[in-house]
This record gives structure tokens, sequence and C-alpha cells, in this order.
């Protein structure tokens, strides 16, 4: 709401207005309720208490708008607000000028009082009038302040005639001006007039002298200023009207204390001090008083004045350098004695006490060198303390010789028009006085390595010490001081140094690797020096890489397995490793490879199984040693597959010679293992044929067992049950069929004894054996050809194993021949087992087949 209210207002008013003319009214109390003051930009427009504006005198608005601004303040609150007014000219129409008005003398211009005026009193100030008094009787009374307000009785209109009378003087400085309201009303207390609110001004007159805001001004300036710089600014002011020659002050420099050159000035009108001269010098005048007039009428002899008081401190500047105030000293010192002072050094300087530009500090510039004295600064008497921070040795040398600089803590600032001063030095002798010392070590700090796992006793050093006065080390004894490391002893008499333990960079305290031994020396008089000694355990090729992980799984996709070695020893007996397996006979079952780690992977077809199979791995120091590493080689697709079903026994195999020969019984193995292949072909066709159990292939049968080759989604479970299964009462036998990309292994076994089963992957057919009253013996399952071979080829190879080796001793072995590739089958699918249905239906798709496929599918066919 006050936002609102405090936005431009705009009165649309004619061209031309008379004095007295109400303009509007502003609704002050929203803007600011708390308003103590109401002033218009313009003097031309005043505004009542109520909000109403009126001219004071005759507007032309020679363009379309005229502006002001009323202003209102609330002094205690510390608020203003502003209220922005436009009038904007009416638009004239053609009637306007026929029913124009004549002029009133109800509103005449604002009355002038002169301040303080002497009289005569009651003095008449204006006289109001009303036209209606042509046709009415008409009395005049007024209210306000001045007349029935504070100050009550200032003012009073004569009734008859509209006189307006001043009883008494007024002071323009506490009742700048008046408003009064005036009222024309006839004998009954009608009023043909609207009332009028009339202002009467109080014209000022210069009764007050001016006067400074502060008692005394004080400014600061540094010293050396250059001219025209600002020191400060007086300020003197004047309750006349403002804007005025009463309120027009002028400024001037009266006196200055000391009276030496003027040194400031001051400017006329904004009361600004400045430096004039470039020799503040504050060593020599450290304050200056000034007495500055300040005069209105701008500066007229007739003017009211008044006197202020400025005080100006020079600030200081190390313009003035530190100097000793003897150029030599003598000081004398006990030798060995540390942290004492023996010599204090007093300084002038000129500058003010206790500032950066007076603090000295010192420095020994030369005859220092070892660092054996050092020297400060005493803050409360600014004198420089000369201490012994290193005990001085009398056989060393008896004198010493030092050379002290001073300066200040603030750089020093040259003044104007001087010289560059040199640094003030002072040469100080200092002379030893000896002494009775006790033994010293040289050195005074030894440092001795020794190996790790060195043993018990184990002389690594000597450490000797002197006697100063002597030269020697007779009748001093050695003693390490209590609470040292425990695997050091010096020998009291020879100060030879040797281990009490065995050195281990393992064990205890000596993992840190070092150890700092306090070791006393005594002399006969029983005085005692120290010597410090530092024993380092250098690190030893102590242990041999070690492969962290020795067991791993490996599955069918024979992923490498890759080995990482540590070694507890350290840089540069650690890494990098050298990695080599302890290669095996020609039959060896992983190959190495190695660069930054090491990877087992299989060379050719293995047998699945547990192998034990060394390696060795060598450090950068060329220590060797050899890791046992187990792999399971599982028949699994990933290592969490594998379990106790599907691993065989283990292997462990031993080093061999590698000039090994097949023998006669090795190769008398290999034909007995092709003729056991080809019996069990023979044996698949002969129960296909044979007239004891009727076979014959059914629809069923052939949608069962007969697939398409590229159909790569496992096959369905059949149970066949005219498949007589090959009768083997010692051995385990089997017979495999490949037709097309499928390969497929049946483990069977003979009449009257459990079939061996194990699961595979792959394709697989489930079948079963009827006996006497078709009761179910022996199952059948399918395998892949891969499981085949890894099933029957360790157990092939012991058989031959037992047939002995021959006299090249070429193990038998290498002889064996893997038939698990029997060329590119069919388009047809795989044949499976016959069905002992007594039905030949839906069989056309036997002529489909090529020939030989054709021949097997008739003779499985009931005749």
């Amino acid at each position: 709401m006050c936002c609102e209210a405090c936005k431009k207002v705009i009165f649309h008013v004619p061209s031309e207005l008379e004095a007295g003319t109400l303009v509007g009214r502003v609704n002050l109390k929203e803007c600011l309720q708390s308003a103590e003051l109401i002033s218009s930009s313009d003097p031309v427009f005043k505004i009542l208490e109520d909000g109403s504006v009126y001219t004071t005198s005759v507007v032309s608005l020679s363009s379309e708008k005229k502006t002001f601004t009323i202003l209102l303040k609330d002094i205690q609150e510390h608020v203003e607000k502003k209220i922005h007014v436009n009038l904007t000219q009416k638009t004239r129409h053609a009637r306007d000028t026929v029913l124009k008005r004549t002029k009133r003398r109800w509103g005449p211009i604002p009355s002038v009082m002169i301040e303080n005026s002497l009289g005569p009193f009651p003095l008449q100030i204006q006289q109001v009038q009303s036209d209606t008094a042509q046709n009415y009787t008409i009395y005049y009374s007024a209210s306000g302040p001045g007349i029935d307000q504070d100050p009550k009785g200032l003012f009073y209109i004569e009734r008859e005639t509209g006189n307006i009378f001043a009883t008494r003087a007024v002071d323009r400085e506490q009742y700048p001006s008046f408003q009064i309201i005036c009222f024309a009303s006839t004998p009954d207390g009608y009023s043909p007039e609207v009332p009028l609110v009339h202002t009467i001004r109080i014209e000022d007159d210069n009764d007050n002298a001016p006067y400074f805001t502060q008692d005394v001004f004080e400014f600061c300036v540094p010293e050396n200023s250059k001219p025209g710089i600002i020191v400060g600014k007086m300020v003197a002011d004047d309750r006349d009207e403002p804007y005025t020659l009463h309120t027009t002050l002028k400024y001037r420099i009266v006196s200055q204390t000391p009276p030496v050159t003027p040194v400031f000035g001051i400017h006329s009108d904004t009361g600004v001090i400045t430096v004039l001269s470039p020799q503040l010098d504050r060593e020599l005048v450290s304050k200056y008083t000034l007495l500055i007039e300040a005069r209105d009428m701008a500066g007229q002899p007739f003017g009211l004045c008044t006197t202020g008081t400025a005080v100006i401190t020079i600030e200081d500047t190390n313009d003035n350098a530190p100097s000793f105030k003897n150029m030599q000293y003598e000081a004398w010192v006990e030798e060995n004695r540390v942290n004492v002072e023996i010599l204090r050094i007093s300084v002038v300087d000129l500058d003010e006490p206790g500032s950066p530009g007076s603090g000295a500090v010192f420095e020994i510039i030369r005859g220092n060198d070892d660092r054996s004295f050092e020297i400060t600064t005493d803050r409360n008497t600014n004198d420089g303390i000369l201490c012994v921070a290193k005990g001085l040795d009398y056989e060393s040398s008896k004198q010493r010789t030092l050379v002290i600089a001073v300066n200040n803590e603030a750089p020093y600032m040259l003044a104007p028009h001087s010289r560059q001063l040199a640094q003030s030095t002072s040469t100080v002798i200092v002379h030893v006085k000896d002494v009775d010392e006790g033994p010293v070590f040289k050195p005074c700090f030894l440092r001795l390595e020794v190996k790790d796992c060195e043993q018990m006793g184990t002389l690594i050093g000597r450490y000797l010490a002197e006697d100063p006065e002597t030269g020697n080390s007779e009748g001093i004894c050695y003693r390490i001081a209590p609470g040292q490391c425990n695997w050091i002893s010096i020998d009291e008499k020879t100060g030879e140094i040797r281990t009490t333990k065995v050195l281990d960079r393992d064990v205890g305290d000596m993992r840190r690797g070092q150890c700092n031994i306090t070791v006393l020396a005594i002399d006969r008089s029983g005085k005692t020096g120290t010597g410090t000694i530092q024993v380092i355990i250098k690190p030893g090729n102590k242990n041999y890489p070690r492969i962290a992980k020795t067991e791993y799984i490996m599955c069918r996709d024979r992923k490498p397995i890759c080995l990482t070695a540590q070694d507890a020893d350290e840089s540069p007996f650690s890494m990098p490793f050298v990695y080599l397996s302890i290669i095996f006979n020609s039959g060896s079952l992983f190959v190495f490879f190695a660069d930054k780690s090491a990877y087992l992977s299989p060379k050719g077809e293995i047998p699945f199984g547990k192998y034990t199979i060394p390696v060795s791995v060598s450090d950068n120091g060329g220590k060797q040693g050899v890791t046992y590493i187990t792999v399971n080689y599982c028949n699994c697709d990933t290592p969490s597959d594998c379990s106790e079903d599907n691993t065989i026994s283990p292997h462990v195999f031993p080093r061999a010679d590698p000039n090994v020969t097949l023998g006669v019984w090795a190769i008398l193995a290999m034909i007995l293992g092709s003729l056991l292949l080809l019996l069990i072909l023979i044996t698949i066709c002969g129960c296909c044929g044979s007239g004891v159990m009727h076979r014959q292939v059914t629809d069923d049968c052939a949608n069962h067992n007969l697939i398409i080759s590229n159909t790569e989604a496992p096959g369905e479970e059949v149970m066949d049950h005219n498949i007589i299964p090959l009768q083997n009462t010692n051995d385990q036998g089997g017979y495999g069929i490949k037709t097309g990309d499928q390969q497929t292994f049946e483990m069977v076994k003979g009449k009257g004894h459990t079939l061996e089963s194990i699961k595979g992957g792959g394709h697989q057919t489930l079948g079963s054996v009827k006996e006497g009253g078709g009761q179910p013996m022996v199952d059948t399952c399918r395998y892949s050809y891969s499981e085949w071979h890894n099933f029957t080829h360790p157990r092939l190879g012991e058989k031959v194993h037992l047939c002995r080796q021959d006299e090249e001793q070429k193990h038998s072995e290498d002889y064996l021949l893997s038939y698990n590739y029997e060329g590119k089958g069919s388009l047809a699918g795989s044949v499976g087992c016959c069905s002992d249905q007594h039905e030949e239906e839906a069989l056309d798709f036997l002529d489909q087949l090529e020939p030989k496929f054709r021949t097997l599918a008739e003779t499985c066919v009931k005749r």
C-alpha cells in the first residue's frame, strides 16, 4: 500500500493557474504516516498537511508537462519518502473559452515577514479580501500555527478588513514559514468562499555566525610527504537560510604552531587542508596546530566568522638508519659453553621509538660460517644480544672475530634531497678460555652398515674418542647409554662394535632397519664425552620368490592360468622375477610362458584330472625357489561347476628321460585298440540284424532318433527298447556314431551288470534294454566325442602302460591314435535306436536318406 501511494501522481490542469489555485490532493498518510517535514521541490507549489496542493503564484504551462517532487521526512526514524507530481495540460475545447471565469482577489501572494523585525508592532503584513464582499457582509477569521496553534498569538486577522498583523519578532531558524487558513463568512455563518490557505514566509536575516562541527580536528600525514597530499578537511556549518550569502562560507588559516615556514594550505571553499612544503621532518617537528577561520557572506569583511582548531600529527617513516654506539667490542667465553650470553650491543636510531622504523635487526655478516654464534634483539632496550649457539674449542681456535651489521624492521626510505647512508657495522672479538674437557669422539656421528642375517658377534666397526688436551685415546673406556637397542655392543677398552644377535630385519625393533646408539667415553678423571652411532641393516636376499596361490581349476575352455610370485625381500632383491617351469619329458602336459607374469596352458589333448607342476622363480638377486602348482583340469564350464563327480584321480608326473622310444608291446596295444573299435562297429550291425530280437523302424522311432544335423538345440530324451547292449563281463566297452556335426558316446555293460552312466553335454538320448518279461535292465546315455575321448583315453593309456616298454625305452602312449574325426556326415539326421513296435507306418522319410543310410535303415526294419 505504501509503495502504491508513493508512486507518481498525475494532475490534469488548465494551461494557466492563478495563485492559490487548488491543483489536487495527495494521500500523504498512506505514503509516510509519520512525516514530520513536508516540503516541495518547487516553491511555486505548497503542500498542506492534509495533502492539498496549491499554487503560490501564477503558473503558465508553456509545455505540455510540469513536474515537481513532494519530500516527506521522519527525523526520528530517519525515513525519507518522495512523491513525484506531474501536471499535464488539459485539452482545450471550444466551450472552455465561453465558460472562462473572472479573477478573484481571495488568493493573494504569500506574505513575507523579515526575521527579527524591530516593528513597530502590531505590524501589518498582508490583507485578504473576498469577492463575495460585494454581495454579502463578510467577516474574516483565521486559524493555524501562530494564531491558535504554537506559537499562539503571533498573528491575528481583523474581522472586518481581513488585515493580517504580527504581534512580535520571529526567529526564522525556529519558524521558517507559517501556513494559516483564512475563512470568509456572513454574519449568519454562511461561507460563500472556500477557505484560503495563506503562507507567511519569514525572510532570513544573517543573525547566525558559522560554527565548526568539531571542537578539534585531528589529522595525520607521513613525514616527507609530497606537496599536494591531502591532510584532511575542515567542516563548518551555518544555521541561516541555505543557498544564500548568509551560508556561503570561506576558510583560511589564521595561524600555525610552531610558527615556522608555513607547510600547510587550505582550500577557501571546501576547507580541504593539503601539504605545501616537502620538508616535513618528524625528527624536527612532530606535530602542528592550525587555527582555521570560517566566514559567511562569501568571506566579505562584514560577514560573520568563527575559528576552529586542526591538530596535524607527523607520522614517522624510516628515514634514519640505525648506527652502533661503538665500532668495536670484546667478549670472553669458556670453551664448550652453549646458549650463554656473552655481549650486549647498543645502537642509536632517531626514528620514533617502538616503531618498525626504529626496531633494530642484527645480523652476523662475517666470521660465523659454522653458525657457532647467534644474535637477537631485546625489544625493551633495542640492544643486540650475542650468544654462543655451539660449544667453542680452545684447541681449534683461541679467538674468533665477528662483523655485525644492523638494520630496521621497516625498509629504509630515503628523505628528499638526502644521500643514501651506508650500512652501519661493528667488529666483535670473542676470546675463548681454555678448560679441562672430557673425551671427544671423532667423528661425533658414525654411520655403520651391516648386512642382514649377520651372525651374533660379528665385528661391524670401531668407535674411538680422544682427549682434546693430549690428542690420544689412552685411558678412555666406552659404554652404551641405557635404553638403547640391545642388538649392538661396544668393547669397553677397544671401542669395537659387535652384534649381540643375529640381525634380521623381520624381527622386533630391527624391522626399522636402523638404530641410533649414544656412546659414552669416560676418561681417567671421570669427564664424559658422547657420540652417536647409526647402525643400518642393509636388506639381504634371504627369501626366494614364492607363488602365493598354488591351487587352480581349469575347465574345458583351457583358459591359461596366470601365476604371480611374491618375495618378502626388498629391492633390489625382489622384482623383476624370472619364471621357469621344470620341463617334463616329451609327454609334458603344460606349456609355460613367462614375461612379467607366468602362464600355464595345456599342450595338446590331455585327460581330465589333477596335475602337480613344479615352477621355478628367480628374483633380481638370483635367488631361486620351486613352488608346486596343483591344476585341476576339470570337465566343467566354470570353475564353480567343478566337483568330485567330474574330477578324476590326480596325476603327478615325475621327471623322465626324454630319450624314450616306443616298444613292441606299445605297437601291439595300438593294434588291439584298433581291433576293439572295429569289433564295436560289427556288434552294432549284428545287433540290428539279429533274429533273436525283432526290430522295426516306426514313425515314432524316426521322429525321435533321426534329427536334422543343423539343429543346435539339445535332442529329446527317448526310451528305446530295441537296442541290445554290447556284452563284456570284464571291461567296459563302447561305440561311437557320428552323423553330421553330432557325436555321441554310449557306455554299456554286460548282461546282469549295472550300466555305468556319465552325465555329459550336447545331444543325449537314454535307452533301456529289455530282458525276459520286457523289464528294463540297462540305461544308456549319449555323450559328445570329447567326453568319450576323455573317458577312454586315460584307461587305454593305463592298459598300454601295463604292456611295459620295449628295449628302446620309448613309451607306447606316444603311438596311440585318437579316432576323433570320422569325416563329414550326411544331410540326414543321426540314426538312433530302432523301435520295438511291430508297425511299419510313416516310413516315407526313409526315401529322403542317402543310399548308405537307407541300407542301414532296411537292416533295422523287421522283415
